[in-house]
């Protein structure tokens, strides 16, 4: 039986005590905040078996309320980058799933969802021709964007990793799937070294993340000292085999540059408005 937002609210009633007023009920609360079921891209199977996802293909999400929206416009959560993680670990279902620990195309699948409910589905962004490099005002249709899900033969272990052979130098290397918490940790390691005015490794630095191993090494200085010195044909074979082996919802889009008129293909860009349409 479905409770009401005041059920939720107060929990479960107690007993009134004999002669205590009863309780009244706000009217105003006797809806029930709509939930929906989010189809995962990887479809649980890269999680660990003690992961509240393995083997889950579908999350369930409440619809944004004024309670989330205020999340999203936290100046302090803003400025620590944490506003859409927090805003996606209100509107869970299920509090036993950590958003810092989804893979970055569950976690993309979930942003897209409860943008889609909780704004409409259609979002304006601008997109750069690549050709004469203008810039075109477009109207992106939230609802046709597709989830792309891993290859149907690929094969990958019990932990959730999977094996990718390199072709110049012979080895395999065993691979995982990123985080959002992965993501966020590389993004302030970039910015720290800008600060810093130190060279720029956030290539290779994803690199040392996705490699859990190579050729069943897992000692971490050795496959980071592997990583520096990966021939470049290695390490692009890995990234376009990672890219491939990747669930995550298709952000590609085609558009005639209004310019030129040259045809470009990019992704959707997350842009400020993406969760504030009217601003």
């Amino acid at each position: 039986m479905p409770r009401n937002n005041q059920d939720r609210l107060t929990g479960k009633k107690k007993p009134e005590d004999e002669g205590s007023p009863p309780q009244s009920i706000n009217p105003l609360l006797q809806f029930v905040t709509p939930t929906e079921f989010v189809e995962l891209p990887t479809k649980g199977k890269f999680y660990p078996k003690d992961h509240p996802l393995h083997g889950v293909d579908t999350v369930e999400i409440k619809y944004m309320t004024a309670k989330e929206t205020d999340l999203l416009t936290s100046k302090t959560l803003l400025k620590k980058g944490i506003a859409v993680d927090r805003m996606l670990q209100s509107i869970l279902v299920d509090q036993s799933i950590k958003v810092k620990n989804l893979f970055v195309g569950d976690k993309n699948a979930l942003m897209m969802a409860a943008r889609v409910s909780g704004f409409g589905n259609l979002y304006n962004g601008s997109v750069t021709c690549r050709n004469c490099g203008g810039v075109t005002e477009e109207t992106f249709d939230l609802s046709e964007v597709n989830v792309r899900e891993a290859p149907e033969d690929a094969e990958y272990k019990d932990e959730g990793t999977f094996v990718i052979s390199l072709p110049q130098t012979q080895v395999t290397a065993e691979c995982r799937l990123l985080t959002g918490d992965d993501e966020q940790k590389l993004a302030s390691r970039t910015e720290k070294k800008k600060k810093l005015n130190l060279p720029e490794t956030g290539l290779t630095d994803q690199l040392k993340e996705v490699i859990v191993s190579v050729n069943d090494i897992t000692e971490r200085s050795m496959v980071e000292e592997f990583v520096d010195v990966m021939p470049a044909l290695d390490a692009n074979h890995l990234r376009n085999e990672y890219d491939k082996m990747r669930p995550d919802v298709d952000l590609s889009y085609t558009f005639e540059c209004s310019a030129c008129e040259a045809e470009n293909n990019v992704s959707i860009p997350f842009s400020t408005n993406f969760f504030w349409p009217d601003r």
